[in-house]
């Protein structure tokens, strides 16, 4: 019996991914009472998988970083590789779940939201300007004036 069967998780631990490191989509991010304490953090859900990840501030910073963007509403269908690892946590060495970009052609980047047409402005025509009949005689005192400074 592998024990970490016999501890079962709403959410995706290293021990879930052993040696594989899947390419995965981003479907959305949900804030979530998490842990013993129920503390608000937000879990990353992806296309097609029950379970989610507990988002920490280094796996948040490398999607950000993937995504081009720190909005979470930016990340849903932006591809990412999961992996695990180990790190230094309460001074123990823990198993942990890391975030890369993905290689090559596996690799989407976010879809690119369309810019939005310029509106047209007419051009101005001199009657349209305030005071557009003060031109002529603003203009040559104004160039005397920089030709003294």
């Amino acid at each position: 019996m592998n024990i970490n069967d016999a501890f079962p998780s709403h959410y995706l631990k290293a021990s879930d991914l052993g040696d594989a490191q899947p390419v995965v989509s981003i479907d959305r991010v949900e804030i979530e009472a998490v842990g013993r304490d129920k503390e608000m953090k937000p879990v990353v859900y992806f296309v097609g998988k029950e379970k989610g990840i507990v988002l920490n501030k280094t796996n948040s910073k490398k999607i950000a970083q993937i995504a081009s963007s720190p909005d979470t509403d930016d990340w849903r269908g932006v591809k990412v590789t999961l992996y695990a690892t180990e790190t230094e946590f309460g001074g123990e060495t823990v198993e942990c779940i890391r975030i890369k970009q993905p290689k090559g052609g596996e690799f989407k980047s976010r879809p690119v939201r369309p810019e939005p047409e310029p509106e047209y402005v007419a051009p101005m025509e001199n009657s349209d300007i305030p005071f557009a009949w003060l031109m002529p005689l603003v203009l040559p005192a104004l160039a005397a004036c920089s030709l003294l400074a």
